[in-house]
């Protein structure tokens, strides 16, 4: 594919084909991944990269703990519930998806497993998890680098044939995580990236989100 091709036809995919993703095909997506730019080349990210039944032992303590009142403990910090445009436009994706879903305003059985979709990760085949060091943490340069490495991460995939959606729900009982991923302590989870052979009979991958213009996004100094 052509950069434009990647960057304009790519989707958040929250359906995926029942098949695995070879390790070959990830090794070669994450090969491309870690050319993305960080802070004076220190290059904080890692990645856990799980399938198989430690994803499935994920899925389901995630799920359990959420659904036992258990207060999320990702290790990212959230800044509260978003507000004006934000809301806006946070609204507006929810209502794309809802309606490619068939899923009525009041309907809240199927609301409430999408949300469960999301603590399953969306029960795709491959989970990437990304971390940064802990030596770093406290900063917000390491979680910078890691939303570019993120951004490279979803391109390269879609080059090479597999969809991606960003997912924080899929980690916010960041203990269940780190155990069956393996993750050590001197890692700080940043957030997981679902994965896997899009499925195009799913309605919801089908949508696109909508965005602001150039013109709605940037500022000319200096230009006549």
């Amino acid at each position: 594919m052509q950069y434009d091709e990647v960057v304009l036809g790519r989707r958040s995919i929250r359906g995926f084909k029942k098949m695995p993703v070879p390790k070959a095909l990830i090794k070669e997506v994450i090969g491309l991944t870690i050319r993305a730019p960080s802070s004076l080349n220190t290059q904080p990210w890692n990645f856990y990269i799980v399938t198989g039944e430690p994803l499935d032992k994920i899925r389901k303590g995630n799920t359990e703990r959420n659904l036992a009142g258990v207060p999320a403990s990702r290790e990212i910090r959230a800044h509260g519930n978003y507000e004006g445009v934000h809301r806006e436009r946070q609204i507006e994706i929810a209502k794309q998806l809802f309606a490619a879903m068939g899923i009525e305003r009041h309907d809240q059985v199927a609301r409430q497993d999408w949300v469960l979709r999301g603590f399953r990760q969306f029960d795709a085949p491959v989970s990437v998890v990304v971390t940064y060091d802990r030596s770093i943490h406290g900063g917000d340069i390491g979680p910078f680098d890691c939303g570019g490495v993120t951004n490279a991460l979803v391109n390269a995939a879609w080059s090479r044939g597999l969809g991606c959606v960003i997912n924080s729900q899929g980690i916010m009982q960041s203990p269940v995580v780190r155990e069956h991923a393996k993750i050590p302590d001197d890692q700080v989870i940043m957030i997981c990236v679902a994965m896997g052979f899009p499925d195009d009979t799913f309605p919801a991958n089908a949508v696109v989100s909508k965005r602001k213009s150039v013109d709605e996004a940037a500022v000319f100094v200096g230009f006549d």
